[in-house]
């Protein structure tokens, strides 16, 4: 890098942009790469087994599922979960007036109100379940447990026309 280069003229840029993917990638949004870049020679025909996840720039959809994988993730490391960006995803996502009425509803029932349980699911499906007044509602199903002890629960996410989360419910708005 020469003294003229851009990066070297705005040391602050680099760190910036440094700063906003991470930020990106702590948000949920994903990026694939292919299983052909990190290992070398033939690559292998998709199997039963192989799983693909999808989505599209400001659907409601996904936007739900990438704020539950996220969350999912900061919650349910064990040894050390991350508080922090919990809690930074719920900002990023959440209305500040419902975050409000979700804390005060955590407070009254004891349990982590964006999952409604105290545990971590194994796993989740997000689905779409339509419009809903001038928001959209999304069908979060949380899977607890494993084999003959697996529980589910169904959560209706309710998302305002600008993206954010107005309310999470066990029944439909609908």
């Amino acid at each position: 890098m020469n003294r003229n280069s851009p990066a070297h003229r705005r040391p602050g840029r680099r760190a910036a942009v440094a700063a906003g993917l991470l930020l990106a990638v702590g948000l949920g949004v994903s990026t694939q790469m292919s299983a052909q870049a990190s290992v070398h020679g033939p690559a292998k025909a998709p199997t039963a087994a192989s799983r693909s996840v999808s989505g599209t720039s400001g659907h409601v959809v996904t936007r739900v599922a990438d704020f539950y994988g996220a969350y999912v993730d900061a919650k349910g490391d064990y040894t050390d979960p991350d508080v922090t960006l919990a809690k930074t995803l719920r900002k990023h996502y959440l209305t500040p007036d419902f975050a409000k009425r979700l804390a005060a509803w955590e407070e009254k029932n004891g349990v982590d109100g964006v999952l409604r349980a105290q545990n971590i699911p194994a796993r989740w499906t997000v689905t779409d379940n339509g419009a809903v007044g001038n928001g959209h509602e999304v069908v979060v199903t949380l899977g607890f447990g494993s084999g003959d002890t697996t529980r589910k629960t169904t959560l209706f996410v309710l998302v305002e026309r600008y993206g954010h989360i107005v309310d999470i419910n066990t029944t439909s708005a609908r």
